[in-house]
């Protein structure tokens, strides 16, 4: 069977660092899984994602994406064939919403009438509306349209595989929620692999099929967030489960009115 990707035995250190950023980790992923990684800073989370398209080199280990060793492919083509996203979004800004979403398609050398049906399905999918949006810049919008441009712009040349990083961190709560809705159904409707960075145990569980829980550059446990609340492999896990059930009982004294308690 062919793994979306599969990481063997990888390890990444960075000079001045007390530990290895990513130490000797194992893991495969299907086509069509949404994974979540979530760890405190530091743990080795955005290190893992950015390995993926090479952004960073290993210093040990093999990444498989497909089949193919990514040591062996051109780093930018292997680029243009990954959506990534990440909190700073990193939209041009003195290029229109159409332009920045057309930045890979230009560079594959789309047809440009191909090119122009893509930006108009993609900002009608994320809920901007092509008539309205394709001719502003970055700097006349919000930003939860913003982000939403980021990932039309991610996801303009169909890339199979979806690097996530910490996408709505700058987000207000509200937008935040709404976003996260509209990704889960977003991924639902397609075939690709999705692997999302967040220090937010109530978004890595609510988007996740699977939750990476990382710590010091290690793999704690992967499995499905009911899993994981039901059996944490060790002591961190259940502190950050026990963390998200505390949240709740706060929030649970006010669902029904004084009177009633």
């Amino acid at each position: 069977m062919v793994h979306a990707i599969e990481f063997q035995n990888v390890t990444k250190a960075f000079q001045g660092s007390l530990h290895n950023a990513v130490d000797q980790i194992n893991f495969t992923a299907e086509e069509g899984e949404f994974i979540t990684i979530l760890g405190s800073s530091g743990c080795g989370k955005t290190t893992l994602l950015k390995m993926i398209n090479r952004l960073y080199e290993p210093d040990a280990g093999t990444i498989i994406v497909f089949g193919e060793n990514i040591s062996t492919l051109d780093p930018v083509k292997l680029r243009r064939r990954i959506g990534y996203v990440i909190q700073q979004i990193g939209l041009f800004p003195h290029m229109t919403v159409g332009d920045n979403i057309a930045m890979i398609p230009n560079l594959l050398k789309w047809e440009k009438e191909k090119t122009e049906a893509r930006i108009n399905q993609l900002l009608t999918m994320a809920g901007l509306a092509p008539e309205e949006f394709k001719n502003r810049y970055p700097a006349q919008l919000s930003g939860g349209q913003q982000q939403r441009v980021g990932l039309a712009r991610a996801l303009a040349a169909d890339p199979k595989i979806m690097l996530l990083d910490e996408p709505f961190g700058a987000i207000d709560s509200i937008t935040r929620t709404r976003l996260q809705d509209e990704l889960l159904t977003l991924h639902r409707g397609m075939n690709k692999t999705f692997l999302f960075v967040t220090h937010d145990i109530e978004e890595a569980f609510k988007l996740g099929t699977r939750v990476m829980i990382m710590n010091e550059g290690h793999i704690l446990q992967f499995d499905t967030p009911e899993e994981i609340i039901l059996h944490p492999a060790d002591g961190f896990v259940k502190s950050l489960v026990d963390s998200a059930r505390a949240k709740e009982q706060f929030w649970e004294k006010f669902r029904y009115p004084r009177e009633y308690r």
